[in-house]
């Protein structure tokens, strides 16, 4: 059997938009459906849900069922001994995409790197402890240690004032593929807690979008309003995702209950 490659990066080099959507559940039945809808990447969200390893773990074997749905999984933090656990421990499960949220620098991303990594031939390099896991298949996919670092794919998320200031930095870090901002917390960074729409955020949003693309990077948010979305891509922001499960839950159920509460 062989590594298997990762589509999601190389739509990224290949600068091809990439539309996903974000599961906040951890509900394989919710990753299923949403797997099954045509999306090209599925964010499983680790850092503000009731998400576990073994939840994720479920999610991965659920969207694995349709191949043109990418998996990706957003850890609770990246930096630090607990970080480099974690990353370790989302690779081992199979992971190939991973989203590292608060990046404030370019030593930063630099470790987040350097963790998701296995070491060079000459012991440089990453610290990616040597147990594929569930990734190798157990030893069914012979190569992986060699084809892992290939396969693998980082996003960072600039989410704050001091990664603006850092934000062309924290793209020249080889190793990083992407750059995710972070429309809600930027925006409180920025004093404008709550409220990502402000036209002083939206005008910020394009220009980090457009930063990071000149930098030869890719750029992509969150962004559940439609017509936010496709600015972003208009923006040259490669991966976006337009909506989670959580607020499609709640938007149709609230128009569903007003439309036969307003009757009754």
């Amino acid at each position: 059997m062989q590594t298997p490659l990762n589509p999601f990066k190389q739509a990224l080099h290949d600068k091809r938009a990439q539309i996903g959507y974000w599961l906040n559940l951890p509900n394989t039945l919710v990753g299923e459906i949403a797997a099954g809808a045509g999306f090209d990447w599925l964010l499983i969200d680790g850092e503000h849900t009731a998400h576990s390893l073994q939840s994720i773990l479920y999610q991965l074997q659920a969207i694995a069922a349709y191949p043109s749905a990418h998996a990706i999984a957003r850890l609770p933090m990246g930096l630090g001994h607990v970080g480099e656990m974690l990353i370790k421990q989302y690779l081992d499960l199979g992971v190939q995409t991973l989203l590292v949220p608060m990046i404030d620098t370019a030593e930063q991303a630099a470790a987040v790197v350097r963790a998701a990594r296995y070491p060079d031939e000459d012991g440089s390099g990453g610290i990616r402890g040597m147990a594929g896991g569930r990734a190798a298949r157990w030893g069914r996919h012979p190569r992986y240690v060699h084809e892992a670092n290939d396969r693998l794919c980082v996003l960072v998320q600039a989410e704050t004032r001091t990664a603006m200031d850092n934000l062309e930095a924290i793209a020249n870090v080889d190793g990083v593929d992407g750059i995710f901002i972070g429309p809600a917390d930027l925006s409180a960074s920025m004093g404008h807690r709550g409220n990502p729409g402000h036209p002083d955020m939206v005008a910020l949003f394009e220009q980090a979008t457009r930063r990071i693309v000149a930098t030869g990077k890719a750029a992509g948010t969150l962004a559940v309003d439609e017509a936010m979305a496709r600015r972003y891509l208009d923006w040259g922001a490669t991966f976006v995702a337009v909506g989670l499960d959580t607020v499609s839950l709640a938007r149709e159920t609230t128009r569903l209950a007003k439309a036969f509460k307003g009757q009754a």
